[in-house]
Protein backbone atom coordinates (compact mmCIF):
# COMPACT_ATOMS: atom_id res chain seq x y z
CA UNK A 1 0.00 0.00 0.00
CA UNK A 2 0.80 3.65 -0.46
CA UNK A 3 1.75 5.51 2.76
CA UNK A 4 2.90 8.59 4.36
CA UNK A 5 6.28 7.40 6.22
CA UNK A 6 8.82 9.34 8.02
CA UNK A 7 12.62 7.94 8.26
CA UNK A 8 14.11 10.52 10.19
CA UNK A 9 12.37 12.58 12.70
CA UNK A 10 12.59 16.77 11.72
CA UNK A 11 11.80 15.41 7.97
CA UNK A 12 8.53 15.40 6.34
CA UNK A 13 7.19 12.12 5.68
CA UNK A 14 7.47 10.96 2.34
CA UNK A 15 4.50 9.11 0.17
CA UNK A 16 6.45 5.71 -0.34
CA UNK A 17 5.52 1.63 -0.42
CA UNK A 18 4.94 0.22 2.87
CA UNK A 19 4.10 -2.50 4.47
CA UNK A 20 0.39 -3.45 5.00
CA UNK A 21 -0.90 -3.84 9.29
CA UNK A 22 -2.60 -6.77 9.83
CA UNK A 23 -4.68 -7.40 12.47
CA UNK A 24 -3.16 -8.62 16.11
CA UNK A 25 -6.65 -9.86 18.04
CA UNK A 26 -10.40 -10.45 17.60
CA UNK A 27 -11.17 -6.44 18.04
CA UNK A 28 -8.81 -5.22 14.90
CA UNK A 29 -10.10 -4.98 11.63
CA UNK A 30 -8.80 -3.31 8.45
CA UNK A 31 -10.24 -0.35 6.79
CA UNK A 32 -9.65 1.59 3.72
CA UNK A 33 -8.54 5.08 4.78
CA UNK A 34 -11.17 7.74 3.94
CA UNK A 35 -9.32 11.14 5.51
CA UNK A 36 -7.00 11.73 8.01
CA UNK A 37 -6.50 14.87 9.70
CA UNK A 38 -2.71 16.91 9.60
CA UNK A 39 -3.30 17.72 13.38
CA UNK A 40 -0.50 19.41 15.74
CA UNK A 41 -0.14 16.91 17.67
CA UNK A 42 0.47 14.84 14.50
CA UNK A 43 3.49 16.98 13.38
CA UNK A 44 4.84 16.52 16.98
CA UNK A 45 4.60 12.83 16.42
CA UNK A 46 6.23 13.18 12.80
CA UNK A 47 9.14 15.39 14.72
CA UNK A 48 10.13 13.61 17.63
CA UNK A 49 9.18 16.05 19.78
CA UNK A 50 5.93 14.59 21.35
CA UNK A 51 6.59 13.36 25.10
CA UNK A 52 5.38 9.77 23.01
CA UNK A 53 7.84 10.15 20.48
CA UNK A 54 10.34 8.20 22.41
CA UNK A 55 8.02 5.31 22.28
CA UNK A 56 7.59 5.08 18.35
CA UNK A 57 10.09 3.33 16.33
CA UNK A 58 11.48 4.55 12.65
CA UNK A 59 9.98 4.24 10.47
CA UNK A 60 6.82 4.97 10.96
CA UNK A 61 3.19 6.25 9.44
CA UNK A 62 1.85 9.61 11.28
CA UNK A 63 -1.35 10.14 12.15
CA UNK A 64 -3.38 9.71 15.50
CA UNK A 65 -7.13 9.54 13.93
CA UNK A 66 -9.15 8.76 10.96
CA UNK A 67 -11.97 8.15 8.87
CA UNK A 68 -12.36 4.85 7.16
CA UNK A 69 -14.33 2.04 5.77
CA UNK A 70 -14.54 -1.55 6.48
CA UNK A 71 -15.46 -4.45 4.71
CA UNK A 72 -18.59 -4.33 5.43
CA UNK A 73 -18.98 -1.02 4.53
CA UNK A 74 -19.58 0.37 7.47
CA UNK A 75 -18.23 4.13 7.84
CA UNK A 76 -15.84 3.99 11.28
CA UNK A 77 -14.06 7.09 13.04
CA UNK A 78 -11.03 5.48 14.89
CA UNK A 79 -7.66 6.68 16.96
CA UNK A 80 -4.38 5.42 16.16
CA UNK A 81 -2.50 6.42 19.18
CA UNK A 82 0.34 3.71 19.31
CA UNK A 83 2.54 1.97 17.46
CA UNK A 84 4.19 1.97 14.00
CA UNK A 85 1.04 2.64 12.05
CA UNK A 86 -0.93 5.68 11.61
CA UNK A 87 -4.15 6.81 10.18
CA UNK A 88 -2.01 8.43 7.21
CA UNK A 89 -2.01 5.65 4.85
CA UNK A 90 -4.15 3.80 2.12
CA UNK A 91 -5.45 1.14 4.69
CA UNK A 92 -5.00 1.25 8.32
CA UNK A 93 -6.18 -1.44 11.44
CA UNK A 94 -8.26 -0.35 14.09
CA UNK A 95 -9.31 -1.47 17.60
CA UNK A 96 -13.06 -1.70 17.46
CA UNK A 97 -13.45 -0.95 21.07
CA UNK A 98 -11.07 2.73 20.35
CA UNK A 99 -13.99 3.67 17.10
CA UNK A 100 -16.90 4.34 16.63
CA UNK A 101 -19.65 3.55 14.11
CA UNK A 102 -20.46 6.79 11.62
CA UNK A 103 -23.84 7.67 11.00
CA UNK A 104 -24.68 6.99 6.86
CA UNK A 105 -23.96 10.15 4.94
CA UNK A 106 -21.35 11.28 7.23
CA UNK A 107 -18.33 13.28 5.60
CA UNK A 108 -15.32 12.00 6.50
CA UNK A 109 -13.53 14.52 5.58
CA UNK A 110 -15.40 16.66 7.94
CA UNK A 111 -15.38 14.44 10.50
CA UNK A 112 -11.46 14.08 10.37
CA UNK A 113 -10.90 17.98 10.50
CA UNK A 114 -13.62 18.35 13.30
CA UNK A 115 -13.67 15.74 15.77
CA UNK A 116 -9.83 15.81 16.99
CA UNK A 117 -10.23 19.58 17.35
CA UNK A 118 -13.25 19.20 19.80
CA UNK A 119 -12.51 15.66 21.37
CA UNK A 120 -9.25 17.57 23.29
CA UNK A 121 -11.37 20.10 25.52
CA UNK A 122 -14.36 17.66 25.64
CA UNK A 123 -12.37 15.24 27.31
CA UNK A 124 -10.55 17.69 29.54
CA UNK A 125 -14.18 19.05 31.19
CA UNK A 126 -15.53 15.60 30.88
CA UNK A 127 -12.76 13.11 32.75
CA UNK A 128 -9.94 15.17 33.71
CA UNK A 129 -11.40 17.58 36.65
CA UNK A 130 -15.54 18.00 37.84
CA UNK A 131 -16.82 20.33 35.58
CA UNK A 132 -20.04 22.02 36.46
CA UNK A 133 -22.36 23.95 34.46
CA UNK A 134 -22.36 27.44 35.00
CA UNK A 135 -18.22 27.38 36.08
CA UNK A 136 -16.69 30.48 34.35
CA UNK A 137 -13.81 28.72 31.74
CA UNK A 138 -10.78 30.78 30.44
CA UNK A 139 -9.37 29.45 27.31
CA UNK A 140 -5.54 30.40 26.34
CA UNK A 141 -4.50 29.68 22.95
CA UNK A 142 -8.11 30.25 21.83
CA UNK A 143 -7.01 31.42 17.84
CA UNK A 144 -5.70 27.99 17.23
CA UNK A 145 -8.49 25.44 15.75
CA UNK A 146 -8.20 23.35 18.98
CA UNK A 147 -8.73 26.29 21.00
CA UNK A 148 -11.20 27.88 19.22
CA UNK A 149 -13.39 24.50 18.94
CA UNK A 150 -12.43 24.57 22.63
CA UNK A 151 -14.55 27.97 23.42
CA UNK A 152 -17.85 26.27 21.51
CA UNK A 153 -17.30 23.01 23.85
CA UNK A 154 -17.66 25.16 26.80
CA UNK A 155 -20.36 26.81 25.96
CA UNK A 156 -22.36 23.30 25.04
CA UNK A 157 -21.14 21.57 28.39
CA UNK A 158 -23.18 25.01 30.07
CA UNK A 159 -20.42 27.26 30.62
CA UNK A 160 -21.38 30.26 32.43
CA UNK A 161 -18.61 32.96 31.12
CA UNK A 162 -15.74 31.97 28.25
CA UNK A 163 -13.10 34.05 27.92
CA UNK A 164 -11.23 33.63 24.58
CA UNK A 165 -7.49 34.63 24.64
CA UNK A 166 -5.09 35.01 22.14
CA UNK A 167 -2.71 36.79 20.14
CA UNK A 168 -4.60 38.11 16.96
CA UNK A 169 -7.60 40.42 17.80
CA UNK A 170 -9.36 39.54 14.63
CA UNK A 171 -9.76 35.91 14.92
CA UNK A 172 -10.61 36.90 18.88
CA UNK A 173 -13.09 38.86 17.57
CA UNK A 174 -14.49 36.41 15.02
CA UNK A 175 -14.58 32.85 17.79
CA UNK A 176 -18.30 32.40 18.57
CA UNK A 177 -19.44 31.80 22.07
CA UNK A 178 -16.45 33.42 23.67
CA UNK A 179 -18.16 35.77 26.25
CA UNK A 180 -14.74 38.14 26.23
CA UNK A 181 -11.51 38.07 24.71
CA UNK A 182 -8.04 39.05 26.29
CA UNK A 183 -4.63 38.84 24.23
CA UNK A 184 -1.78 36.84 25.44
CA UNK A 185 0.09 39.99 26.06
CA UNK A 186 -1.65 41.69 27.98
CA UNK A 187 -1.87 40.46 31.71
CA UNK A 188 -3.82 42.83 33.25
CA UNK A 189 -6.83 42.53 31.07
CA UNK A 190 -6.64 39.13 31.71
CA UNK A 191 -6.53 39.38 35.26
CA UNK A 192 -9.30 41.53 35.13
CA UNK A 193 -11.80 39.29 33.14
CA UNK A 194 -10.55 36.20 35.01
CA UNK A 195 -11.19 37.27 38.36
CA UNK A 196 -13.73 34.89 38.65
CA UNK A 197 -12.66 31.89 36.38
CA UNK A 198 -13.12 28.63 37.72
CA UNK A 199 -11.12 26.60 35.03
CA UNK A 200 -8.56 27.22 32.43
CA UNK A 201 -7.84 25.22 29.31
CA UNK A 202 -4.20 25.70 27.82
CA UNK A 203 -3.29 24.97 25.14
CA UNK A 204 -0.14 26.99 24.99
CA UNK A 205 1.79 26.80 28.12
CA UNK A 206 5.59 28.33 27.79
CA UNK A 207 5.56 31.97 29.04
CA UNK A 208 2.22 32.85 27.44
CA UNK A 209 0.64 30.23 30.56
CA UNK A 210 3.31 31.86 33.35
CA UNK A 211 2.26 35.42 32.23
CA UNK A 212 -1.53 34.33 32.40
CA UNK A 213 -0.82 32.47 35.37
CA UNK A 214 0.16 34.99 37.14
CA UNK A 215 -1.99 37.78 36.21
CA UNK A 216 -5.25 34.99 37.02
CA UNK A 217 -3.96 35.30 40.64
CA UNK A 218 -3.04 38.82 41.54
CA UNK A 219 -6.52 39.53 39.89
CA UNK A 220 -8.52 36.83 41.94
CA UNK A 221 -11.35 38.48 44.04
CA UNK A 222 -11.51 35.12 46.14
CA UNK A 223 -7.73 33.51 46.67
CA UNK A 224 -10.07 30.93 48.23
CA UNK A 225 -12.54 30.14 45.00
CA UNK A 226 -10.67 27.19 43.23
CA UNK A 227 -8.78 27.18 39.71
CA UNK A 228 -8.03 24.10 37.95
CA UNK A 229 -5.72 24.63 35.29
CA UNK A 230 -5.72 21.86 32.91
CA UNK A 231 -2.86 22.00 29.83
CA UNK A 232 -3.46 20.46 26.88
CA UNK A 233 -0.66 21.40 24.61
CA UNK A 234 2.51 23.04 23.81
CA UNK A 235 2.56 25.27 21.25
CA UNK A 236 4.63 27.92 22.87
CA UNK A 237 6.85 25.92 24.81
CA UNK A 238 7.13 22.58 26.26
CA UNK A 239 8.34 24.69 29.84
CA UNK A 240 7.00 27.10 31.50
CA UNK A 241 8.97 29.61 34.52
CA UNK A 242 5.84 29.15 36.58
CA UNK A 243 5.20 31.68 39.52
CA UNK A 244 6.13 29.69 43.15
CA UNK A 245 3.60 32.42 45.06
CA UNK A 246 0.49 32.24 42.79
CA UNK A 247 0.83 28.36 43.55
CA UNK A 248 1.05 29.16 47.42
CA UNK A 249 -1.19 32.12 47.57
CA UNK A 250 -4.37 30.82 46.10
CA UNK A 251 -6.27 27.39 45.83
CA UNK A 252 -4.54 26.92 41.64
CA UNK A 253 -4.98 23.23 40.98
CA UNK A 254 -2.26 22.24 37.85
CA UNK A 255 -3.76 18.80 35.59
CA UNK A 256 -2.75 17.65 32.49
CA UNK A 257 -5.01 15.85 29.77
CA UNK A 258 -3.91 14.08 27.12
CA UNK A 259 -2.61 10.53 26.52
CA UNK A 260 -1.33 8.48 29.28
CA UNK A 261 -3.38 10.87 31.86
CA UNK A 262 -6.29 9.47 30.18
CA UNK A 263 -6.51 6.09 29.33
CA UNK A 264 -7.94 4.34 25.87
CA UNK A 265 -10.73 3.25 27.34
CA UNK A 266 -11.68 6.87 28.93
CA UNK A 267 -10.79 8.50 25.73
CA UNK A 268 -12.76 5.79 24.03
CA UNK A 269 -16.09 6.07 26.18
CA UNK A 270 -16.18 9.75 24.82
CA UNK A 271 -16.00 9.26 21.09
CA UNK A 272 -19.99 8.38 20.36
CA UNK A 273 -21.12 11.92 22.13
CA UNK A 274 -18.36 14.02 20.51
CA UNK A 275 -18.61 12.03 16.99
CA UNK A 276 -22.10 13.09 17.24
CA UNK A 277 -22.44 16.74 17.64
CA UNK A 278 -20.02 16.57 14.81
CA UNK A 279 -22.29 14.48 12.29
CA UNK A 280 -24.76 16.95 13.74
CA UNK A 281 -23.02 19.96 12.52
CA UNK A 282 -23.05 21.24 16.84
CA UNK A 283 -19.02 21.55 15.72
CA UNK A 284 -17.37 21.99 12.37
CA UNK A 285 -13.61 22.58 11.18
CA UNK A 286 -13.33 23.78 7.60
CA UNK A 287 -11.27 21.03 5.97
CA UNK A 288 -8.06 21.46 3.56
CA UNK A 289 -8.68 17.99 1.06
CA UNK A 290 -5.16 17.36 0.27
CA UNK A 291 -4.51 14.09 -1.72
CA UNK A 292 -2.29 11.93 0.14
CA UNK A 293 0.50 11.46 -2.32
CA UNK A 294 1.10 15.30 -1.79
CA UNK A 295 2.16 14.77 1.84
CA UNK A 296 5.13 16.23 1.49
CA UNK A 297 4.40 19.74 -0.17
CA UNK A 298 1.41 19.92 2.28
CA UNK A 299 3.69 19.46 5.47
CA UNK A 300 5.75 22.26 4.56
CA UNK A 301 2.64 24.39 4.39
CA UNK A 302 1.99 27.10 7.06
CA UNK A 303 -0.79 25.90 9.39
CA UNK A 304 -4.21 27.86 8.80
CA UNK A 305 -5.88 28.23 12.63
CA UNK A 306 -9.18 28.59 10.43
CA UNK A 307 -8.59 25.17 8.41
CA UNK A 308 -7.25 21.90 9.41
CA UNK A 309 -6.04 19.85 6.73
CA UNK A 310 -6.95 16.45 5.66
CA UNK A 311 -5.01 13.82 3.58
CA UNK A 312 -7.37 11.82 1.72
CA UNK A 313 -6.50 8.64 -0.43
CA UNK A 314 -6.92 10.08 -4.11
Amino acid sequence: MKAAVVTAYGKAPQYRECAEPQPANEHEIPVDVLAAGLHPRVRMQAGGSHYTSSRETLPLVPGIDGVGRGGDGRLWYFMSLAGRYGSMAQRAVIDTRRSVVLPDGSDPVSVAATLNCVIASWLALKRRITFERGQNVMVVGATGGTGRMAVEVCRLLGAGQVIAVGRDPERLAAIPGATATALTGAPETIGRLGSEVDVVLDFLWGEPAATAMAALVAGRADLGRPLAWVNLGEMAGARAALPAGALRSSRLRLIGSGQGSLSGAEMASEIPAVAAEAVRGTFAVEPDPVPLRDVERAWSRPADSGKRIVFTPL
